[in-house]
């Protein structure tokens, strides 16, 4: 949720007439609801550092409903993915649906918390890919940290409930609108200790007015024999760079 600036504006004239302080443009207001959507362009969707889609491009967009009184918000976001299918099941689509508030806990400190569940449609695996985790996040300037606990099956591993997920990260202002992202996560499957991984992320961004672009380097410390696609033998984990084109509506 985007934070609305108030500035008082100051004009100094240099003519016979002087500017008044009525004569400043008011603020834009916030609007209590909210709703705008998404869409994207990725080279390879990383999810955790792992590739969904055989280190191929997705197609991805979404739709988030805020009410900014109360910072509830819930929404939906879908990608196009391919690990189903290597993983020996059905389906192409990973659809996300979530819900939760945001706020401040002071005027440094903010927070977010809710519920997210992943939903694969007929993935027909022998356990099922479908997970639901609630999450925590908080964050102080451009800083976050965030974890995430399943309170399902994670992802298709078998006894694998109560699997948990550590990310910390931060997003800093550059120069010229760049922003630099920085990511590291722990990946903790709940008795699957060979599928256990660290990941990270260096990437940096910029909103660009038409469209907002995204280059990263993303690479996980995941075991290959866990995480390598049945389909074409390649590593889902490997270090590699990641473009992202993306637009909010």
């Amino acid at each position: 949720m985007k934070k609305l600036v108030l500035a008082a504006a100051v004009v100094v004239a240099f003519s016979a007439h002087t500017a008044r302080a009525e004569d400043a443009p008011a603020p834009a207001a916030v609007p209590d609801n909210a709703l705008s959507f998404n869409a994207a362009v990725v080279s390879d969707y990383r999810y955790r550092g792992i590739s969904q889609t055989r280190l191929q491009p997705a197609l991805q967009g979404g739709a988030d409903y805020v009410n900014n009184p109360t910072g509830l918000y819930v929404g939906a976001w879908a990608s196009t993915i391919k690990w189903i299918k290597d993983a020996g099941g059905d389906g192409n689509v990973e659809l996300d649906l979530y819900a939760g508030k945001r706020g401040q806990v002071s005027e440094a400190v903010s927070y977010d918390v809710g519920v997210l569940t992943y939903v694969y449609a007929a993935n027909s695996l022998p356990v099922s890919a479908n997970t639901t985790e609630i999450y925590g996040q908080l964050g102080y300037g451009p800083a976050y940290v965030k974890y995430s606990h399943a309170v399902t099956n994670l992802f298709g591993f078998a006894d694998s409930k109560n699997s948990g997920y550590l990310d910390l990260g931060a997003n800093i202002e550059a120069s010229d609108g760049w922003t630099v992202n920085l990511h590291a996560g722990r990946q903790q499957v709940k008795h699957n200790d060979a599928a256990s991984y660290t990941d990270w992320k260096l990437g940096v961004s910029k909103d660009f007015g038409v469209v907002t672009g995204a280059l990263a380097v993303i690479g996980t410390n995941a075991q290959e024999a866990a995480y390598t696609s049945a389909a074409n033998g390649k590593f889902l984990g490997k270090t590699a760079l990641q473009l992202t084109i993306s637009k909010v509506f």
